[in-house]
């Protein structure tokens, strides 16, 4: 890891989970991404086609893959559709922004600038090449920054979202920096997996799902608290807990099946995990 990444990374276990990205290439996000140029590090919402698992071999497979990254793009259109409506003179946050096809996304529907942070510097020099073939390097911009202390201007944007990424970080201090960097009446979206508190703590499978991505799930609680603290209103709770159990089936069924799929679908099933979009304004 370089100097720069380094200062970028606080403790060890940020530098764990820079570590865990940098070296990362599953082909679970990189073939996914093949399809359109579209990268995401996120999961997928809706009800598959049942006929992409018909055929066989590499015919089957493309199919699968192809649908798959159907559902994770209709995630994307999800979130970004609670974010409003911002102008094209606005600027947009990506806060994880991961391999960035999430903002490549908020652009095309904007037209605004947009900013996306990782702590991995493989996933900035790769978004950040994917925005230069997108021919958008103009207007959408990669940068290796902590989402716990930005360096941004302080009001700077009008809407921010993390997609899927809090898990890696204290919820109070990411809602704070984030209170700081938005504008007042700005919007922030989230969608996350969470754990049911009245399960009394983390299943089993949540625990798994824990130590496959170093990651530290929050409960559901623990987001309204975090928000509220730090002057969010939600404005909109959406429980995508039963969208998104078709996508992992259909990743069970995929040829890039890593295994997380059963404890993931265990913990939907169970009722110990949800999948939860909220949205807040700043007040």
């Amino acid at each position: 890891m370089t100097s720069v990444a380094r200062s970028v990374t606080r403790t060890d276990y940020q530098r764990s989970v820079a570590d865990y990205w940098n070296a990362e290439k599953d082909p679970v996000n990189l073939r996914l991404g093949d399809v359109d140029g579209l990268y995401h590090h996120h999961y997928g919402i809706g009800d598959y086609d049942p006929a992409v698992l018909d055929g066989r071999g590499k015919r089957r497979d493309d199919a699968i893959i192809a649908e798959m990254h159907r559902l994770e793009t209709a995630q994307a259109d999800v979130l970004l559709h609670h974010l409003g409506d911002p102008s094209p003179a606005d600027r947009l946050l990506d806060a994880g922004c991961g391999r960035g096809g999430t903002s490549v996304m908020a652009h095309r529907r904007f037209a605004c600038q947009v900013d996306g942070i990782s702590i991995s510097e493989q996933q900035v020099e790769f978004a950040n090449e994917q925005a230069r073939k997108h021919g958008i390097d103009g207007a959408v911009r990669f940068h290796l920054r902590n989402m716990l202390d930005t360096g941004f201007e302080s009001g700077d944007f009008a809407g921010i979202w993390n997609n899927e990424s809090t898990m890696y970080v204290d919820l109070h201090d990411l809602f704070a920096e984030h209170a700081r960097q938005l504008r007042p009446g700005g919007r922030y979206v989230t969608i996350t997996g969470c754990y049911n508190d009245l399960t009394g703590g983390r299943s089993r499978a949540v625990s798994q799902i824990d130590q496959h991505y170093i990651c530290n799930i929050h409960a559901r609680s623990d987001y309204f608290k975090a928000l509220a603290d730090n002057g969010f209103v939600p404005i909109t709770v959406v429980d995508l807990t039963a969208e998104t159990i078709p996508y992992w089936e259909l990743r069970e069924k995929s040829p890039v099946a890593t295994g997380i799929e059963k404890p993931f679908l265990t913990a939907y099933r169970e009722g110990s995990f949800h999948y939860l979009l909220i949205a807040a304004d700043r007040v």
